[in-house]
């Protein structure tokens, strides 16, 4: 039998180093495992963006956001569309909002962490209403700096042993004993099978969305099938194992078939493993086009509004695919990749070149998408982007004809004067420029066939899988609950693999920003129930 520490951490990400913190500060003992090697400590937290949907900040109050808990949460109830057995999703929502400020931005703001002052509108809702108003706020440095800085939190207590890891480690099964979970069994690559024991397991694993097996399993059922091309936008150890071995347990999943995905893949140009993609941020004043070069509708198709309602578009394409036809003014403006690795000047922190490339467009960034990914197809004419467009798919999908009227149509209609504009796609673009944060980042609507704003731009975009809204179902102190609707005693679920809070705490559609402050609050919330014995 292994020594016993007062808890282990299964999953080194943010949610169970911000656990294995609070707990240490409670001079608490912990030990963490993770499947991967210690160069990926932090976990999906590394390479994401480092957004956050935060209520009542300085950075709204002196952007003139007049912004409630009370606000926040009816827009959360819009875009959920929660049921009547949603009873821990909605207590985890009330709990994000309400707490947001104080536990999440203010606790940042302890550790070192700064936002960029601009904050953004994203998820404004389509159908249904979703943020009434900007919350969206940048961690300055990604989330890589918010990792970063909670390993400094931690190095102290690692110093006197207090907080220990063991990477390259995957936890197998959990151990129960009369009822009650004691351990788990685990291995590290090459070696025996071995047990740790502890009175309080904590499942950080994330979600299930880097195992595409299971994302198609869970796809949801009223919407078209998921396309065979659909790509990989986490990493295959979000496999969703400890998940089934909880249920195995006895531990409830709720809501798999709520997943954030998002609409505009693109296979990612160095990949970190089979099916890796890179999620891009679309332009919203790119056109969606199908396989043959018609405009997607009768609803144009305009990000920042309603991510759920692109992917459903995106799975009711015929090959799996759309194109986004552009021109390099657009792209140098509104372009971006989601994550740390590709916002380089805001992860490394190089403040004037973020500014200038914000301002004058980032073409440095247009220049290494053209040149690395080849489904990101620049041309001088709409025939030599067509004939490449083919030559990518292998087919003679696209007719010229087809794609030049699809782009006089449109053209046609910013030709005439403003006051005569009549597109909702135009309508949306102007709405989105109303808000100065989204004006310095989206364009004035003109002609995609502008020579003065050439070359034109097609990229060929497929759907790419991101988080798990659903997963193992907790109360408000992170506890596991079964099916018999008790918690399971000494089992804790926190960050993804708890979906956020719950087992589903954002419903159908997340506000957007609500996952890594998500990780931060449930993982607060165990060591906490942990620590007090609840």
């Amino acid at each position: 039998m292994e020594s016993k520490t007062y808890a282990i951490i299964i999953g080194a990400g943010i949610a169970g180093l911000t656990c294995a913190l609070e707990l240490a500060r409670q001079g608490k003992t912990v030990h963490i495992i993770d499947a991967q090697d210690e160069s990926q400590v932090g976990g999906l937290a590394r390479w994401a963006f480092g957004g956050m949907a935060l209520v009542g900040t300085p950075e709204q109050k002196r952007n003139g956001i007049k912004d409630t808990p009370q606000i926040a949460l009816k827009d959360w109830h819009s875009f959920a569309n929660f049921s009547e057995q949603d009873e821990y999703p909605k207590q985890w929502a009330e709990f994000y909002v309400n707490h947001c400020y104080q536990d999440v931005y203010c606790y940042l703001k302890e550790l070192g962490i700064k936002f960029l002052p601009a904050v953004n509108w994203v998820e404004r809702g389509l159908f249904s209403p979703g943020n009434s108003l900007p919350r969206y706020h940048v961690i300055w440095g990604t989330s890589l700096e918010l990792v970063k800085l909670v390993l400094k939190a931690l190095k102290p207590f690692q110093d006197s042993q207090q907080v220990t890891f063991e990477f390259d480690c995957k936890a197998l099964q959990l151990i129960e004993d009369d009822g009650k979970i004691v351990g788990c069994t685990v291995q590290k690559q090459g070696q025996n099978l071995r047990e740790l024991f502890s009175a309080n397991v904590v499942v950080a694993t994330g979600g299930f969305t880097g195992n595409l097996q299971k994302v198609r399993g869970n796809w949801p059922k009223h919407w078209s099938p998921a396309p065979n091309n659909l790509l990989n936008g986490t990493h295959p150890s979000s496999d969703g194992a400890m998940h089934d071995e909880i249920a195995r347990h006895g531990g409830r999943l709720t809501h798999l078939d709520k997943m954030w995905n998002y609409a505009a893949g693109i296979p990612h140009p160095t990949p970190h493993f089979e099916g890796h993609g890179l999620s891009l941020i679309p332009c919203k004043s790119a056109l969606w086009l199908d396989y043959q070069g018609r405009r997607i509708g009768p609803d144009p198709l305009v990000t920042g509004f309603d991510t759920n309602y692109l992917c459903q578009r995106m799975a009711d394409q015929e090959k799996g695919y759309a194109w986004h036809v552009l021109n390099w003014k657009i792209a140098s403006k509104e372009f971006a990749v989601s994550g740390a690795e590709h916002n380089v000047m805001i992860r490394d922190k190089k403040f004037l070149t973020f500014v200038k490339e914000t301002v004058f467009g980032n073409h440095r960034f247009i220049n290494e998408m053209a040149n690395t990914s080849d489904h990101f197809i620049v041309a001088d004419t709409v025939a030599q982007l067509c004939e490449k467009m083919n030559a990518l798919t292998g087919e003679q999908d696209l007719d010229l004809a087809v794609l030049q009227q699809t782009l006089d149509d449109y053209d046609e209609v910013l030709a005439r004067p403003e006051s005569q504009w009549n597109d909702d796609q135009i309508r949306h673009i102007e709405h989105a420029r109303k808000w100065k944060a989204d004006k310095l980042r989206t364009c004035k609507p003109h002609p995609i066939q502008a020579k003065k704003h050439g070359p034109l731009i097609a990229i060929k975009v497929a759907l790419i899988s991101r988080k798990s809204l659903g997963g193992i179902q907790t109360n408000l102190n992170s506890q596991v609950m079964a099916d018999s609707k008790q918690a399971i005693n000494g089992l804790y679920a926190i960050g993804e693999a708890a979906g956020f809070g719950g087992g589903g705490a954002s419903g159908a559609r997340s506000l957007e920003g609500t996952f890594l402050s998500g990780c931060i609050l449930t993982a607060q919330q165990a060591a906490r129930a942990i620590a007090t014995n609840e």
